[in-house]
């Protein structure tokens, strides 16, 4: 009796091209980059499967979380469902490219002073997030500023330090 194949694991995201897939560029954190994209590819998975970038996580795949933010051109998109077609000429940028490991930024200095996450998952979204608000709103109050996270979701409920942390994050970038 012959065996079948192994079926593919369903909580993996088949990952092949076809005839439709297309060439697209775009600046990715700074950098010139060309990837392949099939139609159906959504921007959090290239950069997960071709840029080895994984700050932007999909969670809830329905944009509803913000665990996948990234910024496009400037803007806060929910990388699960932003086409990856779409950023062709576009500017994307990550959470990777917020500082770093020797200098860190104030919204990530102020997540950190504050305890504004306990598992991390979502804290990518909320500091894209919080780094856009503040570049909108330098010294929002704080309906202002759960307004305009309330499209990002803390499953360990940490919002009053996210609050605070975006707060700390004003004050600082005040005292610059």
């Amino acid at each position: 009796m012959e065996q079948a194949a192994p079926a593919e694991p369903i909580n993996r995201i088949r990952y092949d091209m076809n005839a439709a897939s297309r060439t697209i560029n775009f600046t990715l954190n700074g950098e010139a980059v060309t990837a392949e994209v099939a139609p159906h590819h959504s921007l959090v998975e290239i950069l997960q499967h071709q840029f080895d970038l994984t700050g932007a996580r999909e969670s809830c795949g329905q944009g509803l979380c913000g665990c996948c933010t990234v910024l496009v051109d400037g803007r806060a998109v929910s990388g699960c469902l932003f086409l990856a077609a779409f950023a062709d000429g576009a500017e994307v940028v990550t959470v990777e490219h917020l500082g770093s490991r020797e200098r860190l930024t104030d919204v990530q200095e102020a997540f950190i002073e504050t305890g504004g996450f306990q598992c991390g998952f979502c804290t990518p979204g909320f500091v894209l997030m919080t780094h856009q608000l503040l570049e909108e709103h330098p010294d929002p109050d704080e309906d202002t500023i759960r307004h305009y996270l309330s499209g990002n979701l803390c499953r360990c409920a940490a919002y009053p330090e996210i609050v605070a942390a975006v707060k700390l994050a004003a004050r600082k970038r005040k005292q610059a």
